[in-house]
């Protein structure tokens, strides 16, 4: 599946930076793609966080790399605002070449429509087996597992259970989550993913904007360091365990618990807690200790051992793997 991934995206190595709000800026997108890998573009953190329209932060990145990007469609239907001006971010993305897109959260038959009208290509993240099957019914050509070390909002299932549980849908399957060296790279290939999606490992880079003391916690940060707390989305997110972690616990109140599982009122607290969300982890990625540190991190952290160019990270990836005669 490595070589069908490769088909897919256009890269030369079996890995994606993933994206992510805030970190995924687009000197960071451009030297991920630019040394072979797939750099993903995350739109509200190209606009709201990095202060780039979205046409002018693509055609930033072209000036920077010729080779593929991705882009990152989130397709949660809770608020009919975000979802138009999500399609038009689709419609940009593809007018601007774009052709591997990865969606998130909802259908996305209607974006498989779209792009494979142009002739691109669709994965979908997935958390377990049932969402994968739903995913393919909508038309996908691959799945991102994301495993229970992923950062962000993780998944329950090791990367060998989540592997094992959909090894034979026969479509590519990239890991996502608990990567942070070559080591735990090469064991993901060997497992039988196409790729792997790395997301902390490239936060702890050169070019990402993110604060320095944002990159230092990841260095400094063991696995047993990362925890869930649900108090930035309703939903468990893993985050670094620190000073303010500890103080302002990791539960919502019981008052957002029970709206949250409202049927008519579940809608506006996600709405509040996407909006809630993008200002806080905005202010905590770039102004560092002396804010809130909501610092999302995944358990790849045990891998991350310095801060180092984004394109020193994939060649070295892409060197063990090919030692290792993986493609």
């Amino acid at each position: 599946m490595i070589e069908q991934f490769l088909n897919d995206t256009g890269a030369e190595v079996p890995l994606i930076c993933g994206a992510m709000y805030p970190c995924s800026n687009p000197e960071l997108i451009a030297a991920v793609s630019g040394a072979g890998g797939v750099g993903v573009i995350q739109p509200i953190s190209m606009s709201y966080v990095h202060g780039h329209d979205l046409r002018d932060g693509i055609r930033l990145i072209r000036s920077m790399t010729p080779n593929p990007v991705g882009f990152n469609a989130l397709i949660e239907k809770s608020v009919s605002a975000y979802e138009e001006r999500m399609k038009r971010w689709i419609d940009i993305a593809l007018e601007e070449g774009v052709r591997f897109f990865i969606t998130a959260l909802g259908n996305p038959r209607w974006v498989v429509d779209k792009v494979h009208s142009v002739g691109g290509v669709v994965y979908h993240d997935v958390t377990e087996r049932k969402w994968a099957l739903k995913a393919l019914d909508g038309g996908v050509d691959g799945l991102i597992c994301v495993n229970g070390r992923a950062g962000g909002h993780a998944g329950v299932l090791s990367p060998a259970e989540l592997f094992e549980s959909m090894s034979d849908l026969g479509v590519p399957l990239v890991c996502a989550g608990g990567v942070g060296d070559e080591r735990q790279y090469i064991d993901a290939l060997k497992l039988g993913y196409g790729a792997v999606q790395l997301g902390t490992r490239f936060i702890a880079t050169q070019e990402c904007r993110a604060h320095n003391d944002y990159k230092s916690a990841i260095v400094e940060a063991k696995a047993e360091d990362i925890v869930l707390t649900t108090r930035i989305s309703g939903v468990p997110v893993s985050v670094i365990k620190t000073p303010y972690i500890e103080r302002m616990g990791t539960e919502t109140g019981w008052l957002a618990r029970r709206l949250l599982k409202h049927r008519k009122a579940k809608h506006w607290m996600r709405t509040y807690y996407a909006v809630k969300s993008i200002i806080q982890l905005k202010k905590a990625s770039l102004k560092g200790m002396n804010y809130k540190d909501y610092w999302q991190a995944g358990k790849s952290v045990d891998g991350v051992r310095s801060v180092e160019s984004a394109s020193e990270v994939v060649h070295r990836f892409a060197t063990a793997a090919q030692c290792a005669q993986l493609y």
